[in-house]
C-alpha cells in the first residue's frame, strides 16, 4: 500500500509519459534531420555518391581529417591523464582556477579559439616566431590542425577520467606498495586497469569532436586545397557551390564514421558496467 501511495502521488510523472517525451524529442532533434541526411544521399544515386567522395580533394580532406584527429585524440590521451591526475591526486595554490580553465574549450566560441590559436601560432606570434626560428612552422600547417583539434578534444578526456580517479582509493596502490610492487608495476596493474575503459572513452570522444570541428580549424589551417583543407570545409566549400550531392556524400561519410565511434562508446561502456558488476 505505501509503495502504491507512492507512485500515485508521486511529484515526477510517470514512465509512460517521460519515455514518450524522451522519444519523440530525440526523434525530432536527432533521428528525423538524420534519417533525412541518408534519404537525400540515397536520392542522388550510388555512383554520384561515389565520384562524390572518392575525388582526390575529398580524399586529401580524409587524411588530413582523420589522420589530424587520430593525433589530437592520441596526444590528448597522455596529457589529459596527466592533467586529470594532477587535479585529483594534488592538492595547490591555483589549483580551482586550473580546474575551470580545462572547460575553457567548451564556453569559448570555436571560431575565437581559432583567431586566437593562428595568432598565437604565427610566424609572428608569441609562440610562432621562436618556433619559426627553430624551423617549425605551424600556423597554416597540418601541424596547427592538429593543434586545434587538441585544443577543443583536452576536457572530454580529463572529464571523463577525474570521475574514476575520485573514486579509486589511493590506498589500493599503498596496499600494492607494501605487497613489494613498484610504482610502474602499481601503475599497470592496478591504476591503468582500474580507469582504462573511461580513458579509452574519453579518447573515443575527443576523437569523435575533432571529427566534426570547423570554427577553429578554418583559421589556423589556411585552407589549402589537398594540403591543408579539413572534410568540413569541403561540405561548405561545396554548398556555396550548390554541389548538394557532392557536400551530402561528404557529410554521410563523417556521419557513419560518427555512428561507428558512439558504437565502441557504447561497447566500452557496457564492459565497463559488466567488470565492473563482476569485481
Amino acid at each position: 500500500m505505501t509503495m502504491r501511495f507512492q507512485r500515485r502521488h508521486s511529484v515526477l510523472p510517470g514512465f509512460g509519459l517521460t519515455l514518450g517525451f524522451s522519444l519523440f524529442y530525440l526523434c525530432l532533434v536527432v533521428l528525423i534531420p538524420l534519417a533525412a541526411l541518408a534519404l537525400k544521399a540515397a536520392s542522388f544515386g550510388w555512383e554520384a555518391l561515389w565520384q562524390a567522395t572518392t575525388a582526390p580533394r575529398v580524399l586529401a580532406s580524409y587524411r588530413l581529417t582523420f589522420g589530424a584527429s587520430l593525433a589530437a585524440a592520441l596526444v590528448n590521451a597522455v596529457f589529459g591523464l596527466v592533467v586529470a591526475w594532477v587535479l585529483v591526486r594534488y592538492d595547490f595554490p591555483g589549483r580551482r582556477a586550473i580546474d575551470a580553465l580545462v572547460d575553457l574549450p567548451f564556453a569559448l566560441p570555436t571560431a575565437v579559439a581559432g583567431i586566437a590559436l593562428t595568432s598565437l601560432y604565427a610566424e609572428t606570434g608569441w609562440l610562432g616566431r621562436p618556433l619559426a626560428a627553430l624551423g617549425v612552422k605551424v600556423a597554416f600547417t597540418p601541424l596547427g590542425v592538429c593543434v586545434a583539434l587538441t585544443f577543443i578534444g583536452l576536457p572530454f578526456v580529463v572529464r571523463t577520467l577525474q570521475p574514476v580517479l575520485e573514486a579509486l582509493d589511493p590506498e589500493v596502490e599503498e596496499a600494492a606498495a607494501s605487497l613489494g610492487a613498484s610504482r610502474l608495476q602499481s601503475v599497470f596493474r592496478v591504476v591503468l586497469p582500474a580507469i582504462a575503459p573511461a580513458w579509452l572513452t574519453g579518447v573515443a570522444l575527443a576523437f569523435a569532436r575533432a571529427l566534426g570541428e570547423y570554427g577553429s580549424v578554418v583559421f589556423i589551417s589556411g585552407n589549402m586545397p589537398m594540403r591543408t583543407e579539413i572534410a568540413p570545409l569541403v561540405i561548405m566549400t561545396k554548398l556555396e557551390q550548390y554541389d548538394y550531392a557532392g557536400a551530402t556524400a561528404i557529410a554521410v561519410t563523417l556521419l557513419a564514421a560518427s555512428f561507428l565511434l558512439l558504437g565502441a562508446i557504447n561497447l566500452l561502456q557496457a564492459w565497463s558496467a559488466r567488470r565492473g558488476a563482476v569485481e
